[in-house]
């Protein structure tokens, strides 16, 4: 096994090798396949002289239209990574995902029982359907995502549990697919809090391009004729038991860190990223209804390349992250997170401020003007709301969207009608 080990460390170009080991069935995605080798492998865990410890596991989100094989990833994740839980964000709770107070039928005593963040301890959390999830759900895996501990206090019971673990999560813009006609924000439902703490986030369009769709029709028709295993291609996959096997061994024995030349570089990226972001955050101040946001790359993305960089030198067995592996740890992040900041989807879903006491005002004169069992189109209630009482329309349509989302609306026709349900 030490010999595999040894062969398969030696490698030439090993990070290509093992992302195109990664779910080698689906076709493309090429950079999903090596931010999630790196999530494998994960960056070093620090604990600092003052007690307090840095998170190295990566995570990551895939978000976008249906049918782009987001849900074979996190299965592909699930057979590779030496310790996984897979679970949908439809069926699981605050409890089901940290942990809950059982009590015990026989001794009439309470028992604490982990959840999937805590079952996972040191491996991988697959959360498929993560848009599907309540928002206090998602609220509830914030201190595991960041500070990789789950306090309790329930039943008298009060303790902190470890939940040292990744989160590869998938999930769908809030009307299934992307909708051209609506911005960024309006198509993602996630709060800037949940999206600061996924160190990579992939936006995915299923976008009409002639050749492309030629290419995968093939690709997948020739998977189901059993003709996917080309043996050239296969030559260069390493089996996912191999694959567990080595990264197992990695996480273990390999304790990277970045070195003096890496660090400066990283540096000077991070500042002029902070820029790029400023400079495109004042071309907009220009806009009529422009109104001050906060930058939405923090120290946080900082961190987050430099788990990358030390998951890239894990990965080839190597004490020391250096330039190259922070040259692609930046790629990496440029294609994913700060594109997806550049085009917006990174303010996330306005739930503070004005906005968030806008959209509750509302919320409250539709609920007082639209009775239970009534219908009313959703031109009407824009009519009534931004023409005549100057109400912003993405202000009122998140309102309209929260109150379907708590069950009180639901949409008829096509969306262009809602029905007061309670």
């Amino acid at each position: 096994e030490m010999t595999d080990i040894t062969e398969i460390s030696k490698m030439p170009d090993l990070f290509d090798k093992i992302s195109k080991s990664i779910a080698p069935s689906i076709m493309g995605h090429e950079d999903i396949k090596k931010a999630i080798a790196a999530q494998l492998f994960g960056g070093a865990r620090k604990h600092l002289p003052d007690g307090m410890r840095i998170r190295g596991d990566i995570n990551v989100l895939l978000l976008g239209d249906p049918s782009l094989g987001k849900s074979q990833f996190l299965k592909y994740a699930k057979e590779v990574a030496p310790v996984c839980v897979y679970t949908s964000g439809k069926g699981s709770s605050a409890a089901g995902l940290t942990a809950s107070v059982i009590r015990d039928p026989s001794s009439g005593g309470f028992n604490l029982e982990g959840g999937a963040l805590v079952l996972a301890d040191g491996g991988i959390v697959c959360i498929d359907e993560f848009d599907k999830m309540r928002e206090e759900d998602r609220i509830a895996i914030h201190e595991a995502m960041e500070q990789q501990t789950i306090s309790i206090a329930k039943a008298g019971i009060t303790t902190i549990l470890n939940s040292r673990t990744s989160v590869l999560a998938a999930a769908n813009p809030i009307f299934g697919r992307y909708d051209d006609m609506k911005s960024p924000v309006e198509n993602i439902d996630f709060q800037m809090t949940i999206l600061s703490r996924f160190d990579l986030i992939f936006v995915l369009r299923d976008t009409i391009r002639a050749e492309h769709d030629q290419n995968l029709a093939k690709h997948i028709i020739s998977v189901h004729q059993g003709k996917a295993a080309d043996a050239r291609a296969m030559a260069n996959v390493i089996d996912a038991e191999r694959l567990k096997t080595y990264i197992a061994y990695s996480r273990a024995h390999c304790d990277p860190r970045l070195s003096e030349s890496a660090v400066k570089m990283l540096k000077e990226e991070y500042v002029a990223i902070r820029s790029t972001i400023r400079k495109r955050r004042n071309a907009k101040k220009e806009e009529k209804d422009w109104t001050p946001e906060a930058i939405p790359i923090t120290v946080r993305q900082l961190e987050a390349i430099v788990r990358l960089s030390e998951a890239l030198a894990r990965l080839e067995l190597q004490p020391v992250a250096n330039e190259e592996h922070v040259r692609r740890a930046i790629r990496l992040f440029k294609v994913s997170t700060f594109q997806a900041a550049t085009l917006g989807y990174m303010e996330g879903k306005k739930g503070s401020g004005s906005f968030h006491q806008e959209v509750m005002k509302v919320e409250k004169q539709l609920q007082a003007r639209v009775a239970i069992g009534t219908q009313k189109s959703v031109k009407a209630i824009l009519g009534e709301f931004v023409h005549r009482q100057e109400y912003r329309e993405d202000t009122v349509r998140r309102a309209v969207q929260n109150m379907v989302q708590r069950g009180e609306f639901i949409y008829q026709q096509r969306q262009h009608q809602v029905k007061r349900l309670k």
